[in-house]
Parts: C-alpha cells; sequence; structure tokens
C-alpha cells in the first residue's frame, strides 16, 4: 500500500496520557498525522514539557478548553474540530480511551462522516458514576474502527452488539510506550541517586483522581494511609500533581504531607524510572494499571471501580481510601524480593508492543480506497 498523504489523519487528544500512549503511532504515521490538541490538561509545566521529552510535532491547539466543565469543554472542542475538519477533511480521525478531548473528536468525525478509529476500544468499570465510563461507551457506539487492547475489551464490545467485523485486537499502545520511553539501566540508577532511593527500597504513589481528590475525607484517608507506610528505610515518594496540591491546601491537609517525600510532577520518563525500581505503587491512576505491568511491580490502586481487571489477576489490588490501602500495601510490600522477580517474569496482560503498528495498518487500509481514487 502506499503511504498516507500528509496530514491525512487527524490525532486528536488532549491530555498527557493521550500523548504518551499515541506518541509511537504518530511517530510511525510521521508526516502523515495532524496532531490537534484540545487544551484539556495544558501547562508548560507539565504537557509543554511532554511533547518535547516525547519528541511529538508540534500540534494545532484549540482554544478556550481547558479549566472548564465537562459539558464546556466537549462543546467548545466540537465546534472548533467541525470548522477544523471542514477546512482541512482528514482521511480519517484517531482518538484514544475516554477523555472529553476524545469524545469531541469522535462526535466532530461522526458528523463529517469521516472513518473514525478508537485506539483503546471497550473498557468498561460499569461504574455510571465515572464520567470516563460513559465518554468511552459514546464513542465506541460511533467508532467505525474499534482497536480492542485485549480479549475482554473485544467480549465486552460483542456484548453490545457491536459488530466483529469493526473490532481489530491490537494490544495496547501502553506497552511500546513503557518500553521505549524507560531510561536505561545505567541513567535509572543515576536518578535514583540524585533522589537518595535505593532500588526497590520505597514506595512510589500518585493521587489525581477527582473522586479522590474533591472528597476531604478521601484525600485526608489517602494521605494518612500512605504516611503510615513511611519509615526511615522504606519513603513514600508522591510527585504531587498542582491540582492534588492545590485541594490539600485548601481542605487543610498540609500537615499530613510531612511524613512523605514530596516531589514536584515528573516526566514521563522520569516517572518510569522511579516506578520501575519501586518495592510497590499506590495510586488512582488508569493508565499506571496498565504501565505496572509491562514494568513487573505490584500496586495498590486506591479507586471505587477498574475499567482494566487485566491487571487485577496478578498485578494489582483494588481498594477504597481508608484502612484497605495500609493492609494491601503491606501485604505486599512483606512478599518481598521473590514477589518482584515473580512479577518481572510475567508478560504483561496488554499486548506485546505491537498495538501502534497494527493500528498504522488499519489506518493505511482505510486511506487506501481515497488514494485509489484520486490516482484513477
Amino acid at each position: 500500500m502506499q503511504p498516507l498523504p500528509p496530514r491525512s489523519v487527524a490525532v486528536v487528544l488532549g491530555t498527557r496520557p493521550e500523548l504518551v500512549k499515541l506518541t509511537d503511532l504518530v511517530r510511525l504515521l510521521g508526516p502523515a498525522a495532524h496532531l490537534v490538541h484540545t487544551g484539556q490538561h495544558y501547562d508548560e509545566e507539565l504537557s509543554g514539557r511532554f511533547l518535547t521529552e516525547l519528541g511529538l510535532p508540534e500540534p494545532t491547539f484549540l482554544t478556550g478548553v481547558g479549566g472548564r466543565p465537562r459539558a464546556v469543554q466537549i462543546s467548545a472542542a466540537l465546534a472548533q474540530l467541525d470548522a477544523l475538519f471542514t477546512a482541512e477533511p482528514p482521511l480519517a480521525v484517531v482518538v484514544q480511551g475516554d477523555t472529553n478531548a476524545a469524545l469531541a473528536g469522535a462526535l466532530a468525525a461522526n458528523a463529517r462522516g469521516i472513518p473514525l478509529v478508537h485506539v483503546e476500544a471497550g473498557l468498561r468499570s460499569h461504574d455510571r458514576a465515572m464520567p470516563e465510563e460513559h465518554n468511552r461507551v459514546l464513542i465506541d457506539r460511533v467508532a467505525d474502527v474499534l482497536c480492542a487492547a485485549t480479549e475482554d475489551n473485544r467480549a465486552n464490545l460483542l456484548a453490545e452488539g457491536v459488530a466483529d467485523a469493526r473490532i481489530a485486537v491490537t494490544g495496547n499502545t501502553v506497552v511500546e510506550a513503557v518500553r521505549n520511553q524507560l531510561p536505561g539501566e545505567r541513567e535509572r540508577a543515576a536518578l535514583l541517586a540524585r533522589q537518595g532511593l535505593v532500588a526497590d527500597g520505597y514506595v512510589l504513589a500518585t493521587v489525581h483522581r477527582p473522586e479522590n481528590t474533591d472528597s476531604a475525607e478521601a484525600l485526608r484517608a489517602i494521605l494518612r494511609e500512605l504516611g503510615a507506610l513511611a519509615t526511615a528505610d522504606r519513603p513514600v515518594v508522591l510527585p504531587l500533581h498542582p491540582r492534588t496540591r492545590a485541594r490539600v491546601e485548601a481542605a487543610g491537609l498540609t500537615d499530613l504531607l510531612a511524613p512523605l517525600t514530596v516531589t514536584a510532577p515528573l516526566g514521563y520518563s522520569e516517572f518510569l524510572a522511579l516506578a520501575r525500581h519501586s518495592a510497590l505503587l499506590v495510586s488512582d491512576s488508569g493508565g499506571i494499571q496498565e504501565e505496572c505491568t509491562v514494568l513487573g511491580r505490584p500496586l495498590v490502586v486506591v479507586r471505587r471501580s477498574t475499567e482494566r481487571p487485566e491487571a487485577m489477576a496478578d498485578f494489582a489490588d483494588l481498594v477504597e481510601p481508608g484502612a484497605a490501602i495500609g493492609a494491601a500495601a503491606r501485604r505486599r510490600l512483606a512478599s518481598g524480593a521473590q514477589e518482584l522477580e515473580r512479577l518481572a517474569a510475567l508478560p504483561s496482560p496488554f499486548g506485546d508492543g505491537l498495538a501502534s503498528d497494527r493500528i498504522v495498518a488499519l489506518l493505511t487500509a482505510i486511506g487506501a480506497p481515497a488514494e485509489l481514487a484520486a490516482a484513477a
């Protein structure tokens, strides 16, 4: 097949996890990729640094989206995307996951009759309290090609009546993202030395989800449990997201940070390096549930529900804020080096690291009819 024309695939995203997971796909597409950033999450310290670190091309930026309520984010992005797709119609639109940016991209593509490819289709938490659950279900209904990461994701889609012909089990692009962005052994050792950390001798934690940060009670419970895990020879490292820091201060919980080793937000490669050598991860992140399976590290997931049950079989435990965090963490930590070796030897349930290649092949097949018509 002929390569896709320049800027013929609109890759719509708006958050840092999407940047990470779509990096290899954008690189493989090369000039064919037109990166569109809605600005759902944009600040120079985090998103700007991610764009630079990941070596991504300068995106087309939308305006007036970040920091707005969900409905306003989606409608503001949708209006601008519709104008963009009218002025410069792509052969296909790619969205990833379940963000407001992804839903806006999906609706804009659908409205203009542009083939839509949904990367990471079929995830389900079955928790209607999660805005992301509504987003991912809606995107899957209008997508033309649904790239399911696992057979379980494919089964979810089939159970909802999605035609099998629209589904491709590609694996999850997170696998190649982690492998390609994880620093080498020498660089990781230097990073640990700079941070004063010993391999397998610390806990790495993150907290950012609204269900945990917008509730002072939940945030207090999480910080107390993390503080209780910290010891002189096993620090708990907490890279603190600006939004979480603001919530901590607003709730009057700053004193609960004292037992923790609080750092500024980390770049993706730096975070992976610290995660790779942690004795345990504690997080409410969706992406870390996948990343831990590539890194071979145990994880305590602090959430009501998860859309990634594949990680729960060996690598992760799902708990709600409170004493269950400490109980699960101590149980994992007590397993020691033998458990770390066992996890490191297991394959990730999220694929073989070739998801981006498979998705590019699907996109090339979508673009082929247009190319043939143009050549006729």
